[in-house]
């Protein structure tokens, strides 16, 4: 799936129109509509919408990929990790917690 492809779905997802996302993100609905539509969009103005979408654009090495997306999908665990109570704590479930002696 595409960066694009995403943003769209996204955007769909979350019942917001082309005009919507557009306000957002600072853009014009003619230049969403362009870029769902196949225009090859502007890295800033991919930034911006997927900013608008709560989104983070991220490059990751080709050879990388795969494993990337499975760890995303899987939550932040590690693959073949055991679950229950027993196991380790996830990345995701790290990153929730403050850390101790540093703000909230």
């Amino acid at each position: 799936m595409s960066i694009v492809d995403e943003l769209e779905s996204s955007r769909k997802a979350a019942s917001l129109t082309q005009d919507g996302l557009a306000q957002r993100a600072g853009v014009s609905r003619m230049t969403v509509s362009r870029i769902e539509a196949g225009m090859d969009p502007r890295l800033s103005t991919l930034q911006e919408l997927a900013r608008a979408m709560g989104m983070e654009l991220m490059l990751v090495p080709r050879a990388l990929r795969a494993e990337v997306e499975d760890f995303v999908r899987s939550g932040g665990r590690v693959l073949g990790q055991p679950a229950g109570a027993g196991a380790p704590k996830s990345v995701v479930d790290l990153l929730d917690k403050p850390s101790r002696g540093r703000g909230p």
